[in-house]
């Protein structure tokens, strides 16, 4: 009699619960953990500045989440110097909760994702990546947030395995959908809600192939809510599919994503979503010198900032040495680079042929990571547009084995970071076909033997470019970035004044 009366007054104390849950999110920052200008020279994004934003929230309100959905990894030299421990620091400081595990967490050695995770006082969650048929990550937690269990669930895009195939061979990435389907029910018995934190990206152009966040909405039932990441959305509005709110927040914390969870009477009564801009100071003007004067909006918490002030400063006069000079805009932007030639990626392919004496050179868009804007060239843009540390990887390869690397990449659907950049040769393709390939202006000899330098990534079968892998080569071991600085101060004169963005690929 007394545990029936147990379970009626829990249920009675469950039923009588109003509680609002706020839970904040970011995804794939890239190392941009301090803040930077936009394009109108306004200062935005950084740790310092989304604390800012989380902790006057906390000040009001008791019931707060804090989640990262994955991506810490790549894109900023401070942090890549550093193996992302000025990010995960700062983190800590900020109390994240959880984060999932994105494809970029496995852009180093295992022996780099392992320390970070020791680093880290949060969780890096995945529930479908597994090793000798065991979770190698922590599959969810489940946190009491005002009398309500809330369960954290993580899940990690299968297209991984391609992706970061060198630095996870060793590992199985198993279908999303399957795995959710077995698990939420059994999360669903131990939580009053459940929120799935994706590293899977929204409706990505090879959903038949991996699995993205609107499918597993539509597939796989009682999930209340998913905070995404990967595919880099910028939305302004929750999508639902299936009665279930997808959300993003952007990238490198331009914008925090708040979820406002209304929980009454045993469930989630309303979401509430919203993607707040991560702005620290506009511009208002100019000064007598002509210099930008600044407003502050959000003023940056000090606990975080004294940190990333701290780690900045190691190693930045390296970074900040001027290596040439460019007075037009070198192309690496995200869409562009994964979709078409630019000047950017004619230059560093052209570096590598120079570099080795190569017949080809073949790098993928994705390896391309931002734009070198007009003015000084610094060694921090050249390792802000190179940062992975990709060495220079020569192989001798007879024209049929050549002709599948392009015919794999025209089967890469336009945005994807496996489009291939290539110098020495142009290629073509129509609906998905290779149509013409041409080294050095003519086709491809079956039988001739080609001197091919492409990075060491991609000869490891990186991107799904496995037929390069096991073909007779050898690693040079040149920095593909110190190769693109030797070229533009050797090669360039140090200066650029135009450079050739004639395409080199044509897709129909």
């Amino acid at each position: 009699m007394k545990r029936y009366l147990v379970v009626l007054l829990l249920l009675v104390s469950l039923f009588a619960l109003a509680v609002k849950i706020t839970l904040f999110h970011i995804n794939d920052t890239h190392g941009h953990a301090w803040p930077f200008t936009d394009s109108a020279g306004n200062i935005i994004g950084g740790f310092s500045t989304v604390a800012t934003m989380i902790d006057a929230e906390r000040k009001v309100n008791p019931y707060v989440l804090f989640l990262h959905a994955g991506d810490i990894n790549t894109g900023v030299p401070e942090s890549d110097l550093l193996n992302a421990l000025p990010d995960i620091f700062v983190l800590n400081r900020m109390k994240l909760d959880a984060m999932a595990v994105g494809n970029h967490e496995f852009d180093k050695p295992r022996e780099v994702l392992l320390r970070q995770i020791s680093w880290a006082k949060f969780p890096f969650l995945s529930a479908n990546i597994y090793k000798d048929g065991k979770p190698f990550f922590t599959p969810y937690i489940i946190k009491n947030i005002g009398g309500v269990r809330v369960a954290i669930v993580g899940f990690t895009t299968e297209h991984t395995k391609i992706l970061e195939g060198p630095n996870s061979e060793d590992l199985e990435f198993k279908n999303v959908i399957e795995v959710a389907k077995a698990l939420i029910p059994e999360i669903r018995k131990q939580a009053d809600i459940v929120i799935a934190l994706t590293h899977l990206g929204i409706g990505q152009g090879y959903s038949e192939l991996y699995t993205t966040a609107d499918q597993l909405a539509q597939q796989v039932s009682g999930i209340d809510l998913i905070i995404d990441g990967h595919s880099h959305t910028n939305l302004s509005q929750p999508i639902v599919v299936n009665g279930v709110p997808i959300v993003q927040a952007f990238e490198w914390a331009k914008v925090l994503g708040r979820a406002d969870i209304y929980f009454e009477d045993g469930k989630v009564t309303k979401i509430e979503w919203q993607a707040i801009p991560v702005v620290q100071a506009k511009v208002v003007g100019k000064d007598e010198a002509g210099k930008n004067v600044y407003q502050v909006i959000t003023p940056e918490a000090a606990y975080v900032k004294t940190a990333l002030d701290y780690f900045k400063k190691l190693g930045g006069a390296k970074l900040d040495t001027v290596i040439g000079y460019t007075e037009i805009l070198l192309n690496g932007e995200r869409a562009d680079v994964r979709s078409k030639t630019t000047n950017l990626a004619n230059l560093i392919t052209d570096a590598m042929l120079w570099k080795t004496g190569a017949d080809v050179a073949l790098t993928n868009g994705g390896g391309i990571r931002a734009s070198i804007k007009p003015g000084e060239i610094k060694i921090r843009d050249i390792l802000t547009v190179l940062p992975f540390g990709n060495t220079l990887y020569v192989l001798e390869m007879k024209g049929s084995d050549l002709l599948k690397v392009f015919e794999y990449a025209a089967s890469v659907p336009n945005g994807q970071g496996a489009f291939l950049q290539v110098a020495g040769a142009t290629w073509k393709a129509e609906g998905g076909k290779l149509v013409e390939v041409l080294i050095n202006g003519e086709p491809i000899d079956p039988e001739k033997v080609y001197k091919v330098v492409t990075n060491n990534y991609m000869a490891s079968g990186g991107d799904g470019y496995t037929m390069l892998k096991g073909q007779k080569g050898y690693d040079t071991f040149y920095v593909m970035a110190d190769v693109v600085v030797e070229y533009i101060q050797k090669v360039l004169g140090g200066k650029i004044t135009s450079y050739d963005d004639k395409p080199r690929v044509e897709r129909k």
